[in-house]
């Protein structure tokens, strides 16, 4: 097609050549088109020359080349769409230019090997109050103690130059590059430990009927653990469950053939002594003396609590020796007391009952011996009862009044018979003598009373009584006084003087977060390992014992934990760090802000986060995750332990403790302290020794006295006719107790 007459052919920047017939006038340089030509065609560059002048040469200019600012504007308003965003766009592209080249040079280019931190972190601000010279001691003083027996490496930003010794890692070839490629930073501690052996735990033949008990003093490598159970790396509950059933004997009898399983071994016990014993000293290794960082800055690539102060440095007195099993002198390790935790707030029901019950089940008590083994450390039960409200204060009669409520209720009763005196024991809680037992709070936590009870950051009010009040309860000697203070507000169900919780809508909020705090007060006071009261054991805990690193394990599919099982060693520096930290964030024990302060800190490791198939395999299917593959048994929602789907109700009475989530340590059944392990029969039935509780708590059931009670034969036919989990489990523990059955591992009761 020709070309218009009107409108000229592009002439890519030659003249146009002038016409001179009788055509049409065409548009001349002097035309409006040409003018804007003409204007651009100077700004049509990206670059454009940029003269300087030259110091002490006054001829020569230097000249560079620098970006057109007008080209860039075209090109903004242009490409992004108006001269209004299309600036705005261009110039956070620029920043982002920038910030890459900053990011790129502070990654690779410093001392520090960090990547920053953007403006401020889009998440929950820091909590962090300690420098990293302190979190390097830290570190250094846990790996001496022997709390750290993992090869998982330690994080980056911690900075340590100097591997820790680690006297409870073995020896292992060093694979380092040569130093000049070797990074200034170590990740690795240095193991001088013993020799592992791992062990086939089977009963020998005949004895198959039962599982063998764990070897006295082995213990279980997390390593191995979390390589068949981390639900990060996409690993299944039901998976998980079988490596810790066949690698802890517990499919004695009943071992299908798998072909080799070395894989799955993951309980080993130390042998002989340690491979680098020309080592220094582990105990003299750490430096504890303040570090010098020269010309860094001692907190650098941290982020510091905002509004807060840095802490003084911390001053650690020595850890520890670490004591291998094989070399102790005694069969129990006094700065690893084999002790449980529980904390109960009001009367004594079902729950705490069948714990207990679960825990004389289990764990290797010696009561099926005339004398307790010498050679085996018996672990202990410590029951912290609060006997009133959280927020009480118990006068100085609550000691003989909470043991006089023992003895008459039948529920605990039975557990104070003499038998169990040496392996159960019951403790009065007392929140103030406690807090002034913990060194790092002691002198500080009056002031924050206010917030004494906070969740999450959200602070419960609670009315202070007044001083005089307070003396008045410390000083009355009235034995016919009350376990606690009265009352403020005149209503017994009230949040603040509720004690216990009987229902979802009457739930005792400040008992639950006073525990959250009780949980780590007692375990860095005394040691040993807190289990919260909706906790069943299910085998023997022996290796557990045996590693000696602080653990909770994980918030379902969250990266959080949840301290319903925690393990913390007395008066470590991780505790310290704990009970500082929690200071000063208003004294928040929630398991989600206890995750912020680890995280923040990079101590995440010191307080490892165990799979949650170890003590809450059902979790992850209540949350509809790994329904393709759930384990055994299979819960939608945590009701179904109390109320078993028909579907699924022949397989209690079928499989008892076999048959629920073998191979997990304990299972934890989220709160529902309202409802009746066994409806039917809400009442502890432990045989004629216990006949007279037996008589009450059954008289209680049909609210009626005791001396209307009749005695009549009871028929299967007044019984459930499909049976719960949570009624297997409890019977099952009460035919042991009667002297009806063995406990798991094939041992009959002696009296």
């Amino acid at each position: 097609m020709a070309a218009s007459i009107y409108f000229p052919q592009r002439s890519n920047g030659f003249a146009e050549k002038h016409h001179t017939n009788g055509s049409l006038p065409m548009y001349s340089s002097s035309s409006a088109v040409r003018e804007k030509w003409r204007t651009h065609g100077h700004s049509s560059s990206w670059l454009i020359p940029i003269t300087l002048p030259i110091p002490g040469v006054r001829t020569r200019r230097l000249r560079l080349m620098a970006p057109n600012p007008q080209r860039l504007h075209q090109f903004s308003v242009s490409k992004f769409g108006g001269k209004r965003r299309g600036p705005i766009l261009l110039l956070v592209i620029i920043i982002a230019a920038f910030y890459t080249v900053f990011a790129l040079h502070r990654r690779f280019a410093t001392d520090s090997k960090t990547w920053p931190k953007p403006f401020s972190p889009a998440g929950d601000p820091s909590t962090l109050v300690y420098r990293k010279e302190d979190l390097q001691r830290i570190w250094e003083w846990e790996v001496a103690a022997g709390h750290y027996p993992s090869s998982q490496k330690i994080p980056e930003p911690i900075g340590l130059t100097t591997p820790p010794i680690n006297p409870a890692l073995p020896a292992r070839k060093s694979t380092s590059p040569p130093p000049r490629f070797r990074s200034p930073i170590v990740t690795n501690s240095l193991g001088v430990g013993s020799k592992r052996h791992y062990v086939d735990l089977q009963a020998p033949v005949p004895d198959v009927g039962y599982p063998p008990r764990p070897v006295p003093g082995s213990v279980a490598d997390m390593d191995v653990i979390l390589e068949h159970c981390d639900f990060s790396t996409g690993k299944y509950v039901r998976d998980c469950l079988e490596v810790l059933r066949l690698g802890g004997g517990l499919d004695n009898g009943k071992r299908v053939r798998r072909g080799k399983m070395d894989d799955w071994k993951y309980i080993y016990v130390e042998t002989g002594e340690g491979d680098n014993a020309t080592a220094a000293d582990p105990l003299l290794q750490p430096m504890y003396a303040l570090k010098t960082q020269g010309e860094f800055d001692p907190s650098d690539g941290l982020t510091k609590k905002r509004g807060a102060e840095w802490e003084p440095h911390l001053h650690l007195p020595p850890p520890p020796k670490y004591v291998p099993y094989v070399h102790s002198q005694t069969a129990c390790d006094p700065e690893n007391p084999r002790l449980f935790h529980m904390f109960w707030t009001g009367p004594f029901t079902d729950k705490p009952y069948l714990a207990l019950l679960s825990f004389l089940f289990t764990q290797n008590l010696g009561l099926h011996l005339d004398t307790p083994d010498p050679n085996v450390c018996r672990p202990k039960f410590w029951l912290w009862i609060n006997p009133g409200p959280a927020a009480a204060i118990p006068n100085p009669n609550a000691m003989k009044d909470m043991f006089d409520q023992l003895k008459s209720n039948p529920w605990a009763s039975p557990f104070l018979h003499p038998r169990f005196k040496d392996v159960i024991q019951f403790k009065l809680w007392n929140t103030t003598e406690q807090l002034d037992g913990v060194p790092e709070l002691k002198d500080e936590w009056r002031a924050m009373r206010d917030s004494l009870f906070n969740s999450g950051g959200f602070v419960e009010k609670v009315p202070q009584q007044e001083e005089s009040v307070q003396e008045e309860v410390a000083a009355s000697g009235n034995k016919s006084a009350s376990a606690t203070t009265t009352n403020w507000s005149g209503e017994e169900d009230d949040k603040v003087n509720r004690v216990g919780s009987k229902s979802p809508s009457s739930y005792d909020r400040l008992s639950v977060i006073l525990s959250d705090m009780a949980r780590f007060v007692l375990c860095h006071r005394f040691g040993g390992i807190y289990l919260d009261a909706d906790t069943i054991f299910l085998r023997d805990w022996e290796e557990l014992w045996g590693w000696r690193g602080a653990f909770a394990y994980r918030w379902s599919r969250l990266e959080k934990y949840n301290t319903a099982v925690l393990r913390l060693n007395k008066g470590s520096a991780l505790g310290t760090f704990l009970f500082r930290t929690a200071l000063k964030n208003r004294l928040d024990f929630h398991p989600m802000t206890i995750s912020r302060y680890t995280k923040d800190a990079y101590l995440e490791p010191l307080l490892l986060r165990l799979p949650d198939a170890l003590f809450d395999s059902a979790w992850l299917n209540t949350e509809q995750f790994q329904r393709d593959r759930p384990p055994q048994p299979f819960f939608t929602e945590f009701a179904d332990f109390f109320d078993t789907p028909q579907v699924n109700s022949a397989a209690p009475q079928v499989l008892g403790f076999d048959g629920f989530f073998k191979g997990a340590y304990s299972y934890h059944f989220h709160n529902f302290w309202w409802k009746p392990f066994d409806p039917i029969r809400n009442f502890p039935d432990l045989g004629p020794r216990f006949a007279e509780g037996e008589r009450i708590a059954r008289a209680a059931a049909l609210s009626v006295p005791v001396s209307n009670l009749t005695e009549t034969e009871e028929s299967v036919a007044d019984d459930k006719r499909d049976l719960d989990w949570s009624i297997v489990l409890k019977r099952i523990c009460e035919a042991y107790i009667r002297g009806e059955r063995p406990n798991l591992y094939g041992e009959w009761l002696k009296w």
